[in-house]
């Protein structure tokens, strides 16, 4: 960007023009760069893609690269990986949905970031209202500024993703809102996209104010006042590889490993009133819960997948940081895991068999078209579309006979218990690196 080449010139000339700190200068000068300057990163995830990239455009970079701080890294620091399997029933809309929790704190979002932000020593403003007014003056205090801000919407209403109306408020995350438009009434966003992606301001509204336990949730990180030297960046990578090893070690079958091992069971047992053989009995909902296997485990829905390999890219990086050759023993063993994790996504949709080859393309399509921006909005559209029409066709009549639904958890259970057992192992080579440090 050629607005931040000669950054560090910049904020010393504005340091000797007016007697300010380096981090104000920093801060004033950063915050005269126009929102189209600001530098859309794209990402996986979007707890550990929004602070990457607001941290990114304020000028935070890591010690030991000189570079801005990778969403690997984010993620690492925050305590890694996690572990949950939940099966939502929406009898009004005659709905099943599977919810997966792969990242650390999967289920506490909010907290995850702020224990992330104060790991890396990045001060940040958190707020939460019940007041739309009040949440729309605090987006807008940030913004008019120039500070990007992370704001928590539901995934229906914010539009770009075609989600048909019986979805709102059944789940929702955090982008990044980093400039107003107010000539064309529209938020400038960052959900990972790679181009120019616009909110009409009173879509946005709607989508802070539908789920109401966030309660407009927004974060303002002040990058510009973060203190990351090279030791206080081994010191966060360091608690967040423990906190790691220490939460998905324990024995709760909620939310860490045993989560996975109680999903096998749950996909052939028939004893059980939550196993699969009992509440897909009549087959209904079964195309969607596979469909929604796929979402939650390919980077391709709004979650960002299933998180092993850009693990695993952490752990080559705090391989280098803190000279600990072992920890990229643990990074084979977690992109082995990952491979895992894509076999069964083409358990639960394979590629090769209509119409769950069909419903995998359109969804893989839809998400390229998004990471588009604006200018896939009109073809994301058409293929969100064709998408739903074949979700809505298959969802009372899964595609195929008794014997093939039996087989087909049957498989779905043996995978779910080997990625178990790999994940565990996985799990053991990076704790038995922990012990040797």
């Amino acid at each position: 960007m050629t607005a931040r080449k000669h950054l560090k010139e910049r904020i010393r000339a504005r340091m000797a023009r007016t007697g300010e700190s380096y981090t104000t200068a920093h801060r004033h000068v950063l915050n005269t760069i126009p929102p189209e300057e600001y530098e859309l990163r794209g990402g996986l995830h979007p707890e550990t893609a929004t602070i990457a990239g607001v941290l990114a455009n304020r000028g935070l970079v890591a010690p030991h690269t000189g570079q801005p701080l990778t969403e690997a890294m984010v993620l690492g620091v925050g305590g890694g990986l996690g572990a949950g399997y939940i099966l939502w029933e929406f009898q009004e809309h005659a709905r099943r949905h599977v919810v997966l929790g792969f990242r650390n704190d999967w289920q506490y979002p909010a907290r995850w970031a702020g224990k992330t932000c104060r790991r890396l020593r990045v001060p940040v403003a958190a707020h939460e209202t019940g007041a739309a007014r009040k949440a729309e003056a605090q987006l807008r205090a940030a913004v008019d500024q120039g500070v990007p801000a992370i704001a928590w919407v539901d995934q229906q209403l914010v539009g770009y993703r075609h989600l048909p109306g019986p979805l709102a408020g059944h789940g929702g995350y955090p982008l990044t809102v980093y400039g107003i438009d107010e000539r064309a009434g529209v938020a400038l966003v960052d959900d990972r996209n790679h181009a120019r992606l616009t909110v009409p301001l009173d879509a946005l509204a709607a989508a802070r104010a539908r789920i109401g336990s966030y309660r407009h949730r927004l974060l303002v990180l002040d990058a510009p006042a973060a203190e990351l030297d090279l030791d206080a960046l081994r010191t966060a990578v360091g608690e967040g590889l423990a906190e790691q090893v220490e939460h998905l070690s324990r024995a709760s079958d909620s939310f860490s490993l045993p989560a996975f091992r109680k999903w096998a069971r749950l996909l052939t047992d028939r004893r059980n009133a939550k196993a699969w053989p009992r509440v897909f009995a009549d087959r209904a909902g079964l195309f969607d819960a596979c469909v929604s296997v796929y979402e939650n485990v390919e980077p391709v829905g709004p979650g960002g997948g299933n998180l092993r390999g850009l693990y695993a890219e952490f752990l080559d990086e705090a391989a280098g940081l803190l000279g600990d050759g072992r920890l990229r023993h643990a990074a084979a063993a977690y992109r082995d895991l990952a491979g895992r994790w894509h076999g069964l996504a083409g358990l639960a949709l394979p590629a090769d068999r209509e119409p769950f080859a069909e419903v995998r393309r359109l969804t893989d399509r839809l998400h390229r078209l998004v990471e588009r921006g604006d200018a896939g909005r009109k073809e994301a559209a058409e293929a969100a579309g064709r998408l739903w029409t074949a979700r809505d066709r298959w969802r009372s009549a899964f595609p195929a006979g008794d014997a093939e639904v039996d087989a087909l958890l049957a498989a779905l259970a043996d995978q779910v218990a080997a990625v178990h057992d790999a994940e565990t192992t996985a799990l053991a080579t990076l704790g038995r690196a922990l012990r040797a440090s």
